[in-house]
């Protein structure tokens, strides 16, 4: 199939009160909470009728797939270099295609590079507004550590929040998933912006899968010892570096092994690190009940990046009872400090990661799973996620 030129199907769900189009470059087959995001928005849409949802992300060619209510259009890009699985998104005439085929009654633009702009392109001719949701602290993440900045990464960032302005005049609001995230926009400049926190699926992320721990572990290959383990991308801005650096003081400290959950361009890095030999490094979890076990295998979960603006494997790990060390800034530092479960250490700082570490591991981890779980089912059920997102477009759309 060719989206640039073959006819499309009849829109689903031509009746339903409101269509939402979905339309991100950091959706791939190995990514992790944007991906996890749409895909629960689409559950939730399909159990809707008077909702339909379209997804618009890159692939290895193009394609269109339907669900009930939901339709996925993938568009053949090229990989983004050293940013695997992530893929570009050129096709101008085929996105143009698309919205002028669905019409949307609303656009949330998930990533600020390319999409935004060849997305107001698309909706020049028709009254569709645009909303942004922020995914990605732009200028942190070319310049993360503020205070070490060379004169180089200092006109990154400043350049990076210049455009970031800029980007900021399409969109009638920015929905943010955490106080640090509207923290860092409105140092910016940013305050159009409305904040839904992403949830979890608690039925699947539980404590249960705790009592099977040592079966997962052993399916896995995993010790016995204290574990402690982290979930995500294997990229520069996660910071994986910093818990490399620091393991072997845990080690020596406590017997905590460390296992690396993901895939991404820095893992020959992360293997060739002096420490590496004593990493358990799995692959992406593809099947979801499986890394849900992984979760509450763990006795400790490590959150070292400090531009992440929600953290959702963070808090899938609190809903699976599993407390949180993480760096004190960015969006997983708010769960912590508002549900109590976990720590927070100085960012960038392997010592101050260690120190954190090992007063964690020596602490009553039981009492803080269940104080994490509690700040899960209280605060980010996913049912409650989209009712608050759904309200603020149809905000948008009165305004309009």
């Amino acid at each position: 199939m060719t989206l640039r030129t073959d006819p499309f199907p009849s829109r689903l769900r031509p009746d339903a009160a409101r269509g939402v189009l979905d339309v991100t470059e950091w959706f791939g087959d190995t990514s992790g909470g944007i991906r996890t995001y749409l895909l629960e928005k689409a559950r939730y849409v399909s159990a809707r009728p008077s909702l339909r949802h379209v997804i618009l992300v890159p692939g290895a060619h193009d394609s269109v797939e339907d669900g009930e209510g939901v339709r996925t259009y993938r568009l053949a890009g090229p990989p983004i270099p050293r940013q695997r699985p992530y893929r570009f998104m050129l096709a101008t005439r085929s996105i143009s295609r698309i919205v002028q085929h669905e019409r949307p009654d609303l656009i949330e633009i998930g990533s600020p590079f390319i999409v935004p702009w060849i997305v107001r392109h698309a909706t020049r001719m028709l009254d569709v507004p645009l909303v942004c949701f922020h995914h990605t602290n732009l200028p942190r993440m070319f310049a993360p550590r503020a205070g070490r900045w060379r004169p180089m990464q200092r006109f990154v960032y400043r350049s990076a929040s210049r455009y970031m302005r800029r980007l900021d005049a399409l969109f009638p609001v920015t929905i943010v998933a955490s106080d640090a995230a509207a923290r860092d926009l409105a140092r910016e400049g940013i305050d159009r912006i409305a904040h839904v926190p992403l949830g979890v699926d608690l039925e699947t992320f539980t404590p249960r899968r705790r009592e099977t721990g040592a079966e997962t572990r052993a399916r896995h290959g995993l010790p016995r010892t204290p574990l402690v383990g982290f979930v995500g991308r294997f990229a520069r801005e996660k910071e994986l570096d910093v818990v490399l650096d620091a393991w072997s003081a845990v080690e020596r400290a406590t017997d905590a092994r460390l296992v690396l959950v993901g895939a991404g361009p820095l893992e020959p890095r992360l293997r060739a690190h002096p420490y590496a030999s004593r990493v358990h490094f799995l692959p992406f979890q593809h099947d979801r009940r499986a890394l849900a076990d992984l979760l509450a295998a763990l006795d400790v979960y490590v959150a070292p990046g400090a531009v992440e603006t929600f953290g959702l494997s963070a808090l899938e790990a609190l809903a699976s009872g599993t407390p949180v060390l993480s760096a004190d800034s960015g969006g997983v530092a708010d769960h912590v400090r508002a549900s109590g479960a976990g720590r927070l250490f100085v960012p960038h700082c392997s010592a101050s990661l260690a120190e954190e570490a090992i007063t964690l591991l020596r602490a009553d981890l039981l009492t803080l799973g269940s104080a994490g779980r509690r700040f899960a089912e209280t605060e980010h059920d996913w049912t409650t996620v989209f009712d608050r997102l759904f309200a603020v477009y149809d905000e948008v759309l009165r305004g309009q």
